[in-house]
């Protein structure tokens, strides 16, 4: 009997393809999951990662709030079309402080895992507020009100405290200096020496064109242009190729 005939005795039976495919299933299994038992971290550490400073944090949940992630991903995939439009592909890293994270596959609107530093502050304030002023084809509904609404610092250190909770390792100078470094980041005239030691590469100054206040576009303009600033993407591909 050859072995074709005695695979043609497992499809007639329906007992043993159940047994025969919880069998296969199971191993498999095993395979993919025990490896992951001995690994203390399954994502790779990246140089230059670090926390969103409390501004940036703030925008970001703007950002959540006014469902920006409905038409906007912040996942790059590693094929050489989205590579090419958006920038280095995404890496794991990226999101390992993002409570949720961002990455999502729907595209009304272009991915943003690498808006930051691509526009000035002026363009995102005159985009947020009137989006086809700069784009004509946009259908982004209009956030000008960002504008006018000042940004709530209350108590902000309890964000810090709560992303702590779940594994983000903001340390206790960091959730203490909370508030200070919130309004510090937008404000031109701050000192911001102990702001940039906690949160390198932060953006600073002005965001929404207005200095004398503190608004919620200067938390989202502030979020948007840390994107995907803070890994040195030639440096990590020059030791990843060394490897």
């Amino acid at each position: 009997m050859s072995l074709m005939d005695k695979h043609v005795i497992l499809e007639k039976n329906a007992t043993l393809l159940l047994v025969g495919s919880l069998l296969v299933v199971t191993v498999g299994g095993l395979v993919e999951i025990t490896p992951l038992f001995y690994l203390e971290n399954t994502i790779e550490k990246v140089e230059g990662m670090r926390p969103y400073s409390p501004l940036e944090l703030a925008g970001r949940n703007i950002y959540i709030r006014e469902g920006c992630y409905v038409c906007h991903s912040q996942m790059i995939r590693p094929f050489r079309d989205e590579v090419e439009r958006y920038g280095h592909y995404s890496l794991a890293a990226e999101s390992m402080y993002d409570h949720p994270f961002q990455w999502g596959s729907k595209r009304t609107g272009p991915d943003l895992a690498r808006v930051g530093d691509r526009y000035s502050n002026a363009w995102h304030v005159q985009h947020l507020a009137d989006p086809r002023s700069v784009v004509p084809e946009s259908v982004m509904p209009a956030y000008a009100f960002l504008k006018n609404k000042p940004l709530d610092v209350k108590n902000f250190s309890t964000h810090l405290v709560a992303n702590a909770r779940v594994g983000v390792p903001y340390t206790q100078e960091m959730i203490d200096n909370a508030n200070m470094d919130l309004v510090a980041q937008a404000d031109p005239n701050a000192d911001t020496t102990g702001l940039e030691a906690r949160y390198p590469k932060a953006k600073l100054g002005d965001f929404d064109g207005n200095p004398a206040a503190l608004t919620e576009m200067d938390a989202l303009v502030a979020y948007l242009q840390m994107l995907g600033t803070l890994v040195d993407f030639k440096t990590y591909d020059e030791v990843k190729n060394q490897r």
